[in-house]
């Protein structure tokens, strides 16, 4: 079971580091929804940084929660159109 959780924990964070490199926001900035995007990218960047600070500290569970809460804020934003991914990854629900 364990090894199960090591390797969905390390799938997860790749997921979203890779997410987050290939999501690019395509609202303008300085509107509305430019800063909706925003929020959801740092969202996603902040839950990737925690993810991580849990790894460090072998605490996988929460690792694991935060990289999908970080994955559902900058999949929440492509499927809202505050993001475009590449039409060939397999990333994001859209």
């Amino acid at each position: 079971m364990t090894a199960d959780l090591v390797e969905k924990t390390d799938r997860y964070e790749r997921m979203l580091a890779d997410a987050l490199a290939e999501a690019e926001t395509v609202a303008p900035a300085d509107t509305p929804l430019g800063q909706a995007a925003a929020e959801c990218r740092e969202m996603a960047e902040s839950y990737l940084r925690d993810g991580r600070h849990f790894r460090a500290d072998d605490d996988p569970v929460n690792a694991l929660a935060s990289y999908s809460y970080g994955y559902g804020w900058l999949d929440a934003g492509v499927r809202f159109g505050l993001f475009e991914a590449p039409s060939e990854t397999d990333l994001f629900t859209t």
